[in-house]
């Protein structure tokens, strides 16, 4: 019995401590993140946080939703430039390249597009959104459930980065994702505690606009 008190407490202590930092997280950010266009700062990149691509090249709803609304920031002069940061873990499945598609196919130039083939999650997104491309000054476009982290990351590296909300819709599983993001959370403040390195680094890709 002794055993499963302790197991008891300690289940408690957890579910204690991921709480307070997920809302820790979301009150050190909210100022940060915006629903309207019209009053988020403008600023030079705009981040678009990877997600899953389908077998045919296609965006999943929630990234085409994403890259949708960073192509609204852009066309609004909120942004000169796209990063379009995700994963390419095989030659098969490559997120940037799908996004930066998808980008020319409505009319954005090659030039205003840059690629992170190395975005394996948000915390190496950010860091070498600032690491390789120098970027310091962006929007980081995403779902509202993921930005509080993704900007929370940004902020503590010194990174003045605001967060767009891509929502379009609601998104199935979407509860299951809010759930994700309290083991997310504990995970990126641990790699920030111990100043992590990403995965890659690589060569510098700068992207004209450096603190503009």
């Amino acid at each position: 019995m002794r055993i499963l008190r302790y197991l008891i407490l300690a289940a408690l202590l957890v579910l204690i401590l991921t709480s307070y930092l997920s809302y820790h997280i979301r009150n050190e950010t909210e100022q940060f993140i915006y629903d309207d266009i019209n009053t988020i700062p403008k600023t030079y990149t705009a981040l678009v946080l990877g997600a899953s691509v389908k077998s045919n090249g296609e965006l999943s709803t929630m990234l085409r939703d994403r890259v949708e609304s960073a192509l609204l920031l852009y066309h609004r002069g909120k942004v000169n430039r796209f990063l379009v940061s995700g994963d390419n873990r095989t030659t098969n499945y490559n997120e940037p390249v799908a996004m930066k598609k998808y980008l020319q196919e409505r009319g954005v130039p090659e030039k205003d597009i840059f690629m992170d083939f190395a975005g394996f999650d948000t915390y190496d997104s950010v860091y070498r959104a600032s690491y390789i491309f120098e970027v310091d000054n962006a929007i980081v476009v995403s779902q509202r459930f993921h930005l509080p982290r993704a900007v929370y990351i940004a902020r503590s590296m010194g990174l003045n980065f605001y967060g767009y909300n891509g929502d379009r819709r609601e998104y199935e599983l979407e509860s299951r994702n809010r759930f994700r993001e309290v083991a997310a959370n504990v995970k990126a403040w641990l790699e920030l505690l111990i100043n992590k390195e990403p995965h890659f680094k690589g060569d510098k890709i700068p992207i004209t606009g450096k603190n503009n």
